[in-house]
C-alpha cells in the first residue's frame, strides 16, 4: 500500500512544488508510526505485566474443599472446610477457616460436633524458604525486569534511528549529487549547442563539437545513474515511514530532503574525551548486562536457601461454635500445631545448582568487561570521526570555491579566446567532482554525529 503523505509542518515548497521533508521531522515521524516503535512502546507494558504477575503470588485465595460418601442409605461421612489463606512477604502466611464434619462412619480425629470448628492461625518457614522463597525471587526478577525493559525499549528505538538516520542522510546526499549532475548536464548541453553554432559559424574547428559532445554524452550518463541512485535512497527511506505502524508509506516524488545550505555543522563538548569512562557505565547496553546480573544473584540467593533443612512450623487456634455465638468456648487450650521436617543428603542436587548459578554470575560479569571495553573503543571511534568529518568538511567548503574560480578563470580565458574547449571540460569535471565530494563529506559529517549518539546510547531519550 503506497500513500503519498503530505505533512503540512514537515517543510515548505520549493518552486517547483517540492515539499522539504527535515531530519527532525522525519525523526518525529519514525519515532511516532514506526512498527519498531510500537512494539518498544510495548515492552514497557511488558514489564509492568510480569511484575502485575509475580505479584498474583501473593494475593490471598479463598477455598473450599467438601468430600462426603454415601452408601445404602447412610451417610458415611461429610467434610467440609471452607478457608481463607493470605501470603507474605515476610514468608508468614497466614489462614483462617471453618470446619464442619459428619456422619456415621467419621474418623473421630475429624470430628467437630454439631455447630462445626472456627480455625484461625500461621503457617511459618523458619528454615529454608524463611528469608527468600520461589514466590520472593519471582517477584524481584519481575521488578528487575520491569527496569530492563525500558533499558530495552531504549535500545530498540537507539537501534531503529540509527538505521533511519543513516539512510535519512545517504537520501539527503544522493539528492545533492542529482542536483549537481542536473546542473552539469544544462552546461553542457548549453556548451554543445553554442559551439554547433560557433563551428557553422566558422569561429570554431568541428574538432570541438566532438568535445562537446562527448561531454554531454557522459553528462547524461552520470545524470541517468544519480537519478537510480536517488530512486534507491528514496525506496530505501520509505522503509521507515509508516502510519500508525501498520500502513506503509513511500516517499513522493515531489519531497526532498534539506539543501546543503541548511545543514549544520554541530560541534560535540571538548571535554567529553574525558568523561568517557563514566559514559561507558552509564550506557542501556551495560545496564541491561547489569539488571541480568542482578537476576543471577537472585537466582544464586534461592540456590543458597535450598542448602538449608525445610523446617516449616505450623499453629491454629481452634474454637467450637455454640448456637449462635462463634466464640463462646474460646479457650487457649484449643489449638492444634504440626510441624514438617526434610533434609536431603549429601545436597549433591543443590550445591550442584548453587555451583552453576556461581558460574552463570561468573561468565556474566566477564562478559561486561568485554562489552565495556568495546563499547569505549566504538565511542572513542565516534568521536574522532566527527571531529575529523567537521573539519574536512569545513576545508573542503573552500577547496569547492577555489574550483569554482578556476572554472570561472578559465570560462573567462575561453571567451577571451586564450584557452580550449578542453580546459574548460577539465576544470569544470574538477569542479563537479568538488560539489560531490563536499556533498559527501557533508553527509559524512551528520552521520558520524548519528554514529557518536549511537555510540553513546543517546540517539534516543526519552
Amino acid at each position: 500500500m503506497f500513500i503519498a503523505f503530505l505533512f503540512a509542518s514537515i517543510g515548505s515548497f520549493a518552486q517547483s512544488n517540492q515539499m522539504q521533508l527535515g531530519f527532525d521531522d522525519f525523526k518525529a515521524i519514525v519515532l511516532q508510526h514506526h512498527p519498531l516503535s510500537v512494539q518498544a512502546d510495548l515492552m514497557k507494558e511488558k514489564g509492568e505485566a510480569a511484575v502485575q504477575m509475580a505479584r498474583g503470588g501473593f494475593d490471598p485465595k479463598i477455598g473450599t474443599d467438601i468430600s462426603q460418601k454415601y452408601f445404602k442409605g447412610d451417610q458415611y461421612y461429610s467434610l467440609i472446610d471452607a478457608g481463607l489463606k493470605v501470603p507474605t512477604w515476610f514468608g508468614v502466611e497466614l489462614n483462617s477457616g471453618y470446619e464442619q464434619n459428619g456422619g456415621q462412619f467419621l474418623n473421630p480425629e475429624n470430628s467437630t460436633s454439631g455447630g462445626g470448628l472456627i480455625y484461625a492461625g500461621v503457617s511459618v518457614a523458619v528454615g529454608r524458604g524463611m528469608f527468600i522463597d520461589e514466590r520472593r525471587a519471582e517477584l524481584r526478577k519481575a521488578q528487575i525486569f520491569s527496569k530492563s525493559a525500558v533499558v530495552e525499549q531504549r535500545l530498540l528505538l537507539n537501534d531503529l534511528l540509527y538505521e533511519a538516520g543513516t539512510a535519512y542522510w545517504k537520501w539527503f546526499k544522493e539528492y545533492e549529487v542529482l542536483i549537481v549532475y542536473k546542473e552539469a548536464l544544462a552546461l553542457a548541453e548549453f556548451r554543445f549547442n553554442s559551439v554547433v553554432v560557433e563551428v557553422k559559424a566558422g569561429d570554431r574547428s568541428a574538432i570541438d563539437t566532438l568535445e562537446a559532445s562527448i561531454q554531454y554524452q557522459n553528462r547524461q550518463l552520470a545524470l541517468q545513474q544519480a537519478q537510480l541512485d536517488f530512486k534507491n535512497a528514496a525506496a530505501l527511506l520509505s522503509i521507515y515511514m509508516w502510519q500508525n505502524g501498520q500502513i506503509p508509506l513511500e516517499i513522493d516524488t515531489n519531497t526532498v530532503p534539506i539543501s546543503k545550505e541548511e545543514v549544520e555543522l554541530t560541534t560535540m563538548d571538548p571535554n567529553i574525551l574525558d568523561r568517557i569512562d563514566s559514559l561507558v557505565a552509564s550506557h542501556p547496553y551495560l545496564q541491561r548486562t547489569r539488571f541480568k546480573i542482578d537476576q543471577l544473584k537472585i537466582d544464586r540467593r534461592l540456590k543458597t536457601e535450598q542448602l538449608k533443612p525445610l523446617l516449616n512450623l505450623k499453629y491454629n487456634a481452634l474454637n467450637q461454635v455454640v448456637g449462635n455465638n462463634p466464640f463462646g468456648g474460646l479457650s487457649i487450650n484449643n489449638y492444634n500445631w504440626g510441624l514438617q521436617f526434610s533434609l536431603p543428603i549429601p545436597l549433591r542436587k543443590e550445591r550442584g545448582a548453587l555451583k552453576l548459578a556461581k558460574l552463570y554470575i561468573q561468565e556474566a560479569e566477564l562478559g561486561i568487561i568485554d562489552q565495556q571495553a568495546r563499547i569505549g573503543y566504538k565511542i572513542n571511534s565516534a568521536i574522532n570521526e566527527w571531529f575529523t568529518s567537521r573539519e574536512q568538511t569545513t576545508l573542503f567548503k573552500r577547496t569547492v570555491s577555489d574550483y569554482e574560480g578556476l572554472l570561472n578563470g578559465e570560462r573567462e580565458k575561453f571567451t577571451a579566446g586564450e584557452s580550449s574547449l578542453f580546459m574548460v571540460n577539465s576544470r569544470e569535471l574538477g569542479f563537479i567532482n568538488a560539489q560531490i565530494k563536499y556533498v559527501e563529506l557533508l553527509a559524512t559529517n551528520q552521520r558520524a554525529i548519528i554514529n557518536a549518539e549511537y555510540a553513546l546510547g543517546t540517539l534516543y531519550v526519552e
